[in-house]
């Protein structure tokens, strides 16, 4: 059985940033919002397209992940910061609403923390980046690939068809090799933040932290560092919902929409 293509519904555009091939996908028209995803796209972004109806949906794909290319001197998030400043500029775009999810919430945390001129609304879901006493259950890079999908969702059934039937399909494996290579590369050495704390005080745009309540990879009680650290930002957890939330609880994808309407 054929998978569904993850990124259905978005339109590819491709620029050269410090000679990088970098991916943009896009879909709707609208006042910009742009989302970082996760370590991966391969679970799909359909949950992204009801936002298009209010929305110009920018997702690009970050170096290392997807068809994106790579770069090995690009060892810590700072420098895809200063990627993604270098996009936004090539493409015009001075000031949107940006959401960021897992370690791509660590990295919308940090661009806004930088660059806060530029984000007019922000919205972290499970995101990565803090130490807390919440710390994950299992080391992500030691647990064999197959089991991994399981540790994303509370529902199953909802990223399977994204899955090959052989669990060690020699392409799906391989790519997903490449990203966790590119994930090591981040956060081997350094899986927290030391520093970001200390600017998360300049998250004074409107901001909302979302949770799912099953996640086994962020705990949702890792939630209360970050509002320890960003006061002013609304909070919503989602029941029946693991790290995938946007994925498993159309509400999520809603609320989503609400915030930034």
């Amino acid at each position: 059985m054929s998978r569904p293509d993850p990124v259905a519904g978005f339109e590819r555009q491709t620029y050269t940033i410090n000679g990088l091939k970098t991916t943009v996908l896009t879909a709707g028209r609208g006042k910009p919002l742009v989302f970082f995803h996760g370590a991966g796209i391969w679970h799909g972004l359909k949950f992204a397209l009801p936002w298009m109806e209010k929305f110009r949906v920018i997702v690009p794909i970050h170096p290392g992940f997807g068809d994106a290319d790579d770069e090995p001197a690009m060892n810590e998030l700072h420098d895809y910061v200063m990627h993604y400043v270098e996009l936004f500029d090539a493409m015009g775009l001075d000031k949107f609403h940006l959401v960021g999810f897992s370690l791509g919430g660590w990295l919308a945390a940090k661009f806004a923390s930088e660059h806060g001129h530029r984000v007019e609304r922000l919205i972290l879901i499970g995101p990565a980046g803090l130490r807390g006493k919440e710390q994950p259950k299992g080391d992500f890079f030691t647990l064999p690939p197959e089991q991994i999908p399981a540790m994303l969702v509370s529902n199953f059934d909802v990223i399977k068809p994204y899955l090959p039937d052989n669990p060690k399909d020699i392409d799906f494996m391989g790519a997903r090799y490449r990203e966790a290579g590119t994930l090591a590369r981040l956060m081997w050495e350094s899986p927290y933040d030391r520093k970001l704390p200390r600017y998360l005080h300049r998250l004074t745009m409107p901001t909302l932290l979302m949770w799912g309540e099953d996640d086994k990879l962020l705990p949702v009680q890792s939630a209360a560092l970050w509002r320890q650290h960003i006061p002013a930002a609304k909070f919503q957890s989602f029941k029946g919902a693991g790290h995938l939330v946007l994925d498993e609880k159309r509400e999520a994808v809603e609320a989503v929409q609400q915030f930034l309407s």
